[in-house]
């Protein structure tokens, strides 16, 4: 791997891969200190042009337990504001020394096009409508962990299919492992050339919940909605809403899951996050294992001494006092410009 920037791109094998070695890396979390040497010495840059709390603060911790550096920069203060390129201030950044950049940004298309631009490896945390692999990633893990092999799963995805860049990754990733998806919304918030897709499709939520052996809820992205493509969100959530009546009628043990953030009284019912199936936090706890398993596979194989894909070694008294040291080191904040 040099780069994540999606996955069609990524391909089975290494999808597969990555699925195999974050164990390990979930194994860490479980230490009396989460830390791991194995890229220390090494920076990932994040760099956020859209809001984010669960994806910007995941790859965070997950380079830090890898004992990288990391630079956080806020675009919303920093020389974007006046009037900086993307091109300019991510070579900028680059010039800092770092290794990576995890990239999220509004349009299509920016980390493919940052690779042009860098040497650095680049990590897609989500551009435009396009893809969210890490997301995509984090939710095989999960749902593998509840159902093993998915081969022959039945996975529903329901909600905001036209905007959502982790539909379209998660599709891609479920069928790449053998599940068949289903996905369930309104015709005006399916993507045109749907019928494209590797998959199938049904406005009636009640009519496919009996089949499932999962079910992906999506929020109402309504700040990348410019028209009118429903009537109201109380309609909405009417047809399309996950009541704890309509829970009740998965099988047993179904995992309703959620990229976050929920719209409770949209999508999901208020009630319906406190049922045991509903694994939202597990994806969260899972995303920092698969986050660390990507920058280990794009950032490992520079350092000579790192130890092998397949495992990590227990952490040794050495160790764990080396890594104990590091545990106060700050992240470094960007937020005054980085063109000065």
């Amino acid at each position: 791997m040099r780069h994540l920037l999606s996955i069609d791109d990524l391909g089975a094998a290494d999808l597969r891969e990555i699925l195999r070695i974050t164990p390990t890396f979930a194994e860490v979390a479980q230490r009396r200190i989460a830390k791991v040497p194995v890229l220390r010495g090494q920076t990932v840059a994040l760099l956020f042009y859209e809001d984010s709390t669960r994806t910007r603060l995941s790859f965070e911790v997950a380079a830090k337990r890898l004992s990288a550096d990391t630079l956080n920069v806020s675009v919303s203060t920093s020389s974007v504001n006046k009037g900086e390129s993307l091109r300019d201030t991510a070579e900028t950044i680059e010039a800092m020394g770092i290794d990576a950049v995890v990239v999220r940004h509004r349009s299509s298309g920016v980390p493919h096009q940052l690779t042009q631009w860098l040497d650095s490896a680049v990590v897609n945390a989500g551009d435009g409508w396009h893809q969210h692999p890490t997301q995509a990633l984090l939710d095989c893990f999960t749902l593998e962990s509840r159902l093993g092999d998915l081969s022959g799963s039945h996975i529903a995805i329901v909600g905001d299919i036209k905007h959502s860049r982790v539909a379209r990754s998660d599709v891609a990733a479920f069928t790449m492992l053998g599940a068949e998806v289903t996905l369930v919304a309104p015709p005006t918030l399916l993507p045109p050339a749907v019928d494209r897709w590797p998959v199938r499709v049904s406005h009636d939520l009640d009519a496919s919940l009996a089949a499932c052996d999962a079910i992906y809820l999506l929020r109402m992205q309504t700040e990348r909605q410019h028209e009118a493509l429903i009537p109201d969100l109380r309609e909405y959530s009417t047809l399309y809403g996950l009541t704890a009546e309509r829970a009740a009628r998965l099988a047993p043990g179904v995992p309703i899951m959620h990229p976050g953030p929920m719209n409770r009284g949209v999508e999901i019912a208020a009630d319906v996050p406190d049922l045991e199936q509903v694994v939202v936090v597990d994806q969260v706890r899972n995303g920092v294992a698969v986050r660390m398993a990507v920058l280990f596979l794009l950032l490992g194989s520079s350092t000579g001494d790192l130890p092998g894909t397949s495992a990590l070694p227990a952490q040794s008294a050495d160790a764990e006092a080396s890594a104990e040291g590091d545990v106060a080191e700050p992240v470094t904040e960007v937020t005054s410009g980085v063109g000065g």
